[in-house]
């Protein structure tokens, strides 16, 4: 799925809740399919996503260039404290 075709399932999502064909659970449940979908589709240029799948942040989906950045990504993202080592996240792509 493309940006585009993201932004309008979006919109479209939007547009049903706005003329009450949808409530707020139904609109947030197909506005997070969008995007899981986009994310999981998502391979840009020397950039994809990736997910944690272990460690502090597990479930954590981020965009970076290679499994190191993801972990650094995710690990600052996740961070309770400044000591958290990226080493303790494990992370696979999408």
């Amino acid at each position: 799925m493309d940006r585009i075709s993201a932004l309008r399932n979006v919109e479209d999502a939007i547009r049903a809740f706005e003329d009450g064909e949808a409530d707020l659970a139904d609109t947030e449940r197909r506005v997070a399919t969008v995007l899981r979908t986009y994310a999981t589709e998502f391979e840009v240029d020397d950039r994809r996503a990736y997910r944690a799948v272990d460690g502090p942040g597990e479930g954590r989906v981020v965009v970076a260039g290679d499994p190191a950045e993801a972990r650094e990504r995710i690990a600052s993202l996740a961070a309770v404290d400044d000591g958290m080592d990226p080493e303790d996240v494990t992370v696979e792509p999408l």
